[in-house]
């Protein structure tokens, strides 16, 4: 994928953070929940009586935005260059990362690290450290191809 720069100013990527931090923070502040996307989801999959119509507000809300988003402002272009089994190779590897590290990038980098979690820190750092492997195996795999 790649990033479309012509239209990437530092305000718009300050504007989605904001919006970030005021999503997971009212979600916090009104619910008591986490905003981790992975906990949530796998609540839909597993529902628990009365505790299902948030998680599924939450997630339509998530699918739902960027589209009136793309709709009505802006639609970047989007190239994605992976082949079909390497997505979904990748997306099992997502899922069994969340897994193992009982949480997601959302969860753990967004509100465990601004709540100071000493377990959300370390998921993070490496989360960080295996994309970079990620990224360095990729190129190199890329070269010799």
């Amino acid at each position: 994928m790649s990033i479309d720069w012509m239209n990437f100013t530092s305000w718009s990527a300050a504007a989605g953070g904001l919006l970030i931090g005021i999503a997971v923070s009212v979600l916090l502040i009104f619910n008591g929940r986490i905003a981790g996307i992975s906990g949530i989801l796998g609540g839909i999959l597993k529902p628990i009586a009365g505790d299902t119509a948030w998680k599924i507000a939450f997630i339509l809300g998530i699918m739902i935005t960027p589209t009136l988003f793309t709709l009505f402002i802006y639609a970047p272009e989007v190239t994605i260059t992976a082949s079909t089994p390497i997505i979904i190779i990748a997306g099992l590897l997502v899922g069994f990362g969340t897994r193992l590290g009982s949480g997601c990038t959302s969860g753990h980098g967004i509100c465990g690290m601004a709540r100071l979690s000493r377990r959300s820190i370390v998921a993070v750092m490496t989360f960080m450290i295996m994309a970079f492997i990620t990224v360095a195996v990729a190129n190199l795999l890329e070269l010799r191809g």
